[in-house]
């Protein structure tokens, strides 16, 4: 993931995030950060903006679509989280449309812009081939772990349920509670991160996310919730990867 250079920070340290579920009934701006007003680079053809995040009771919805700003011709939209959160299990339930060019991703990051150094956990639909999925990690600004995994079904044909979980030397990602990656590691991010939740494009980065086209109508990348699971809890709610791995 190329990453956040006008995100939110703190010279401060911050609390850590407790367990929680937000199903998106209503959208907490104590909870969530809206990006607004800038770009992570000139890889980036899109301006995030808050008119590219729109809320509709029980789902968020980020957008990638034509609107002109002064400095670019597409807006996108990314959301991030007000608190930080350390070792746990991260999950999300997301529906994308396909495009070429365009990339939906969930991760969690922290960075320079915060005080620190980059580390970084992603899951990435590249969505010129919502058949696949992408997951990786930056440790100190290096990517470690990066490794592509079919979808069971395409990304944009129905909500999957993406999950991490993250533990001292240790990183699992599922879909849908199955497990597609796993590493053990001393080179594992470290610091706690805030989680994120975007849909942008390039020009520029073809060979990874393929050739930009450009979209009759707004893509977007639904969300149906988001949850943060502490370590060592138990599953707290109906369709966590954590209840399927005790068994319940």
């Amino acid at each position: 993931m190329l990453l956040a250079l006008g995100a939110t920070g703190s010279t401060q340290a911050e609390p850590l995030g407790e367990s929680f579920l937000d199903d998106f009934n209503e959208f907490d701006l104590e909870k969530w950060y809206v990006s607004d007003g800038w770009s992570n680079g000139a890889h980036q053809n899109c301006q995030w903006s808050s008119t590219a995040v729109q809320h509709m009771p029980g789902q968020l919805a980020l957008r990638f679509l034509e609107d002109p700003t002064p400095t670019h011709v597409y807006r996108c939209g990314e959301i991030q989280s007000q608190q930080r959160f350390g070792y746990g299990t991260y999950e999300a339930r997301i529906k994308t449309n396909d495009g070429s060019g365009l990339n939906a991703a969930f991760f969690t990051y922290i960075g320079p812009v915060h005080d620190e150094r980059h580390d970084e956990i992603d899951f990435e639909i590249l969505t010129a081939n919502p058949r696949e999925v992408t997951v990786n990690t930056y440790v100190d600004g290096k990517p470690h772990h990066g490794a592509v995994h079919p979808m069971p079904r395409p990304a944009n044909e129905e909500f999957h349920t993406y999950s991490f979980v993250w533990e001292p030397g240790r990183l699992s990602w599922y879909v849908d509670g199955e497990l597609i990656h796993t590493v053990e590691d001393a080179i594992l991010p470290e610091r706690p991160q805030k989680i994120y939740l975007s849909i942008w494009g390039t020009e520029t980065l073809n060979d990874w996310m393929g050739p930009f086209v450009h979209p009759d109508q707004p893509k977007q990348m639904e969300i149906d919730w988001v949850a943060f699971t502490g370590l060592g809890e138990a599953c707290r709610f109906d369709g966590s990867v954590l209840c399927r791995l005790a068994g319940n």
